[in-house]
């Protein structure tokens, strides 16, 4: 079983900033990508951003030059600093993570944290 636990979501004003994490805890031998995405009301989930193990970064156009996505593999935590937020941008985030352990592969998924951006 892994657990997946977001923080950092909240409430702020258009051109603010925010930073999520996302720590993944339980039975890990390794962790593959790490990413982040959204599901604002009325629409289908959307990848925001991907990392791999080694580093390698994806990004949704709608949100290159403003966010960037790190990891810290010591701590199994990713991270999605947003600046220059926009209202379109609101939205719950989630993060997904994927790896191995001793019982095989596995995918999960974090509960979601709210993020709101005022206009």
């Amino acid at each position: 079983q892994v657990q997946l636990v977001e923080s950092g979501g909240g409430l702020v004003q258009a051109g603010g900033s925010l930073r999520l994490s996302c720590a993944a805890s339980g039975s890990i031998f390794s962790i593959n990508a790490m990413g982040w995405y959204r599901q604002a009301p009325g629409k289908q989930r959307e990848l925001v951003a991907v990392i791999s193990s080694g580093g390698s970064t994806n990004y949704a156009d709608s949100v290159k030059g403003r966010f960037t996505i790190s990891r810290d593999n010591a701590k199994n935590t990713v991270y999605l600093q947003m600046n220059s937020l926009k209202p379109e941008d609101t939205a719950v985030y989630y993060c997904n993570a994927d790896g191995s352990s001793d019982y095989g592969p596995w995918d999960y998924w974090g509960q979601g944290t709210q993020v709101t951006v005022s206009s």
